[in-house]
């Protein structure tokens, strides 16, 4: 199995690239938009792993390249921002497997595998996977983060999810948290 890991993180690449290694896996790294499309058309990977966030660039922007030019390889989607939405855009796209951050090597090489029993997306894993978020809990974690981000202020984080804030302010008095009116 060929792996082509796209990771603007290049000690986190580094790191899983060993740890492939050592499960027989040829993987190489690429970090930018233009180093993963050179590296798909040379290594010819089976697998791509892809980071949603790639500095300043959306991994998503890869998806459909990547596709085209390699129809038959995988592409599983890691990020640490999950969220309903980039989930099912990415599967859309073409993505086969979209993972949250932190995620354990195991995790990783059940996936590889194609395993559908262990397959990241089926229902077994999502029971027993502590990394993989329930649609509601995916969706509460980012507003959690967007408030976080705008200090609390539902008006500039409604804006930012591009979301009515009377809607968020319902979603906020079901499960309250970062936000509390006292």
């Amino acid at each position: 199995m060929k792996v082509l890991h796209i990771e603007d993180d290049v000690a986190f690449a580094n790191i899983l690239k060993r740890r492939l290694a050592k499960h027989g896996i040829e993987s190489q790294n690429a970090a930018d938009h233009s180093q993963a499309l050179l590296m798909a058309r040379q290594f010819c990977p089976n697998v791509i792993i892809l980071d949603m966030h790639l500095g300043a660039d959306s991994g998503l922007l890869l998806i459909e390249p990547l596709k085209k030019f390699l129809p038959n390889s995988r592409i599983i989607l890691l990020t640490g921002y999950a969220s309903i939405a980039t989930a099912v855009k990415a599967m859309k796209l073409g993505a086969d497997d979209y993972l949250a951050k932190p995620v354990d090597t195991e995790t990783i090489l059940r996936v590889l595998h194609g395993d559908d029993e262990n397959n990241a997306l089926t229902t077994s894993t999502l029971d027993t996977a502590p990394q993989k978020l329930s649609a509601e809990q995916a969706e509460w974690e980012h507003i959690q983060q967007v408030l976080k981000i705008h200090e609390g202020n539902v008006s500039a984080a409604a804006r930012h999810l591009s979301m009515h804030r009377r809607t968020l302010q319902r979603k906020l008095k079901k499960r309250p948290s970062f936000h509390d009116k006292s």
